[in-house]
């Protein structure tokens, strides 16, 4: 694994080596990652990266938000639970020399505290089939975390359909993984 483009583009990041199978770190791979923020830079949607507050729910390896703040997002918090996972994603900041644009909350992105600031960009990459993605976007919500018409881009194994409030923008198959990019509500 890599970052794909930007100020770190080619960066090797930390190898996942065995991973963690009871929390399904299954992290994205550069050529989905790729795909998406082609997706997302492309213009059809301005330009959600560039000087966006991104927050990383299921952050995995840290590998979404970290090639967010290589192509210009000012911040990202990194939500994860998981003890491999935020071991994962300390190395990759520290491997980017982050520390200063970065955070990192070792909570269940199901209870999350109540938001500093909130995102204009927001990763969900649940565990699959799990119902974890609504739940979470959920908790989002309510914990004060996604601002008014925020970009969600949600990995899963299916096409995800939009919650109550939120506008369906565009959906993109790459595999076994689906992506799913919502507008959040005004």
């Amino acid at each position: 694994m890599r970052i794909i483009g930007g100020h770190h583009r080619g960066l090797a990041l930390a190898a996942v080596g065995a991973g963690d199978s009871g929390a399904q770190l299954r992290p994205t791979s550069d050529r989905v990652r790729e795909s998406l923020f082609n997706v997302l830079m492309g213009g059809r949607f301005g330009d959600p990266v560039t000087g966006a507050e991104v927050l990383d729910l299921f952050a995995g390896t840290g590998a979404l938000g970290l090639e967010a703040i290589s192509r210009g997002a000012a911040h990202a918090t990194f939500v994860d639970d998981g003890r491999v996972a935020a071991g994962l994603i300390r190395d990759n900041i520290a491997r980017c020399r982050r520390q200063s644009d970065t955070r990192l909350l070792q909570v269940s992105a199901l209870k999350l505290p109540q938001a500093e600031a909130s995102a204009t960009l927001i990763f969900l990459d649940p565990p699959y089939n799990r119902g974890l993605g609504a739940q979470a976007l959920a908790a989002a919500h309510s914990g004060g975390w996604i601002a008014p018409q925020a970009m969600i881009v949600w990995e899963e194994a299916a096409p995800m359909p939009a919650p109550p409030g939120y506008r369906l923008l565009d959906t993109r198959r790459y595999g076994d993984t689906h992506v799913t990019f919502l507008e959040a509500p005004a």
